[in-house]
């Protein structure tokens, strides 16, 4: 076992909303009367169904109520546990699953100023992602916009598996948003479900969905690299939240290859994608999709050439390791520190500002 250090970025942390009636309180008279006439009772992705064994570890899932929707309960389960001086909050919630652009502005709004009340505010430790109704990408900048003034928003989330590839120009004002605010993109595991979650189709197993994720991290990655996202806008980072990146070696020599083969097409991607992936990506730890073998997961940091791409995560409350074995066996105190200090801090330029912008 690899021990954590204390002062760590725990940079995955899921607050659940307790019930759709906690984001009540935070929406207008119209919106409220919305939600109770059409009789909506939850907003719940299948990405993360509550009862199943890997969305929460069984000493971290309470008695009543949903995984991670007590404060107390992550303060003394992952944030004192571990050591956190900052956790990024990611909450999953299925605001982007709705097709109403109108309707996800106003459930975006409403998360965003819970977290902002029920977790900012009590405690000092906490900071956390924009979520944005990507329905409509004014509506998305215009809430960027709005909560880029409280610095404690350090990320804007979107999911992996939306409506398009996520390079598509169609994207880029939220990309040109996050920018000027130094603020990285997240990109979360996770489906609207608008389209099949893999390439050929449905499949009938909750288990088909979650192995296709990492297929379609790969698949945006190339999207973003080929689209020429980071010529655009060359100071944006993304980070690949839940994505794995034991695949991210062989994806690179494939994507290399033919880019050499075929950059004609592409005159804009003017930088290797290894180069364009070490400045401008990085991947969350949990869950590591490595054999537990220390010697098989260095010779793999190895390859990917770089020991700035990990960022240290819990993945808080979903059930990725047992006890405190948050980190893999293997790492060097040296390596240690780079995923769980440095790395976050120089990809969250925002961790220790607090004040809001007037």
């Amino acid at each position: 076992m690899t021990s954590s250090i204390a002062g760590g970025v725990d940079c995955d942390l899921h607050p659940a909303v307790p019930h759709l009636t906690s984001l009540l309180p935070y929406m207008n008279d119209y919106w409220r009367d919305q939600v109770t006439t059409r009789g909506m009772t939850d907003l719940i992705s299948q990405s993360y169904p509550t009862n199943s064994p890997i969305s929460s570890r069984p000493d971290w899932r309470p008695a009543q109520g949903k995984p991670g929707s007590s404060l107390v309960d992550m303060q003394s389960q992952a944030l004192d546990r571990f050591g956190t001086a900052y956790g990024i909050c990611n909450p999953l919630y299925g605001v982007q699953m709705v097709f109403s652009e109108d309707m996800a502005d106003a459930f975006c709004r409403a998360l965003n100023d819970w977290l902002v009340n029920e977790w900012f505010d009590k405690d000092d430790r906490l900071r956390g992602s924009i979520v944005i109704p990507v329905q409509s990408i004014d509506k998305a900048v215009a809430e960027i916009e709005r909560c880029a003034r409280d610095k404690r928003f350090v990320q804007v989330l979107m999911l992996v598996m939306g409506d398009m590839p996520l390079g598509k120009r169609h994207y880029w004002p939220i990309y040109a948003a996050a920018e000027r605010h130094g603020l990285p993109i997240g990109i979360h595991a996770g489906s609207a479900y608008h389209n099949p979650p893999t390439s050929v189709g449905w499949g009938s197993y909750h288990i088909e969905d979650y192995v296709a994720q990492a297929q379609a991290f790969q698949t945006q990655l190339t999207s973003l690299i080929v689209e020429g996202v980071f010529a655009r806008h060359p100071a944006l980072k993304m980070v690949m939240l839940e994505s794995g990146f034991t695949w991210l070696p062989p994806f690179l020599w494939r994507l290399h290859k033919f880019w050499r083969g075929v950059r004609m097409e592409t005159p804009w991607v003017d930088r290797a994608p290894l180069e364009i992936v070490r400045s401008n990506i990085r991947f969350s730890l949990q869950p590591v999709d490595a054999p537990p073998e220390g010697d098989t997961l260095n010779r793999l940091f190895d390859h990917m050439q770089s020991d700035e791409l990990i960022l240290f995560s819990t993945d808080y409350p979903h059930w990725q390791f047992d006890g405190d074995e948050v980190l893999p066996k293997g790492l060097s105190p040296d390596l240690v520190r780079k995923i769980m200090i440095d790395n976050p801090h120089a990809t969250y330029g925002r961790l220790k500002v607090k004040e809001m912008t007037p």
